[in-house]
């Protein structure tokens, strides 16, 4: 039987979504904030088939927490919910593995018919997100680590990143910050000029 979590401050929406997937065969674990989603993927991350997260809800954001479990390594696909979508958002969460948005209020056949859409593209969306979050949760760990000046580790996660995708002129960039940090001008220098050269050819 497939798991579903379902995080929403609301509890009405935690009650539709749950009878709506129920209905459909999932088992279905419930959060009603940032910290109880993480807490539960945690525990339960080998085994969360889908997450439908709210993107709005006190305390932490739901761009927040889908930064957090792409961290911890679930990579499961994520549904959006949302009233108040922007293209902020979108692109956020599209970065980070989300691959469909619910436009709050919905109805059980919408929901219906956003998990066909999952289910008839996982295939796809396994092998895309296998590439994307790799890459992406290195660079997101790598500017936690920035942040608390813990550049040799920075350093190191940026090297992966950079044997994955060798076109990513931010990871240059940061590496250029790292070496300006301690004192390795030269080496800045080095890396910001490809950074710059990537910049000048528009990629």
């Amino acid at each position: 039987m497939n798991k579903v979590l379902v995080v929403d401050d609301t509890k009405n929406i935690r009650m539709l979504l749950t009878t709506c997937l129920e209905l459909k065969g999932y088992k279905v674990l419930t959060a009603e904030d940032g910290k109880s989603a993480i807490d539960k993927v945690r525990k339960e991350k080998e085994n969360i088939d889908i997450i439908f997260l709210d993107i709005r809800m006190p305390e932490m954001s739901g761009t927040e927490v889908l930064k957090t479990i792409r961290e911890i390594g679930v990579t499961c696909p994520v549904i959006i919910m949302t009233a108040y979508a922007t293209v902020k958002n979108a692109i956020d969460c599209t970065k980070l593995g989300a691959v469909a948005y619910l436009q709050k209020p919905f109805s059980p056949d919408r929901v219906g018919a956003v998990l066909d859409e999952i289910l008839n593209s996982k295939e796809i969306f396994d092998e895309k997100l296998k590439h994307l979050d790799e890459e992406s949760i290195l660079i997101l760990k790598s500017k936690e680590l920035l942040a608390k000046d813990n550049f040799e580790e920075a350093h190191n996660i940026l090297k992966k990143a950079l044997a994955i995708n060798p076109y990513n002129k931010e990871i240059y960039h940061l590496i250029s910050e790292i070496n300006k940090n301690i004192n390795k001008l030269d080496k800045a220098k080095l890396f910001n000029d490809i950074y710059e050269l990537f910049n000048e050819a528009h990629i």
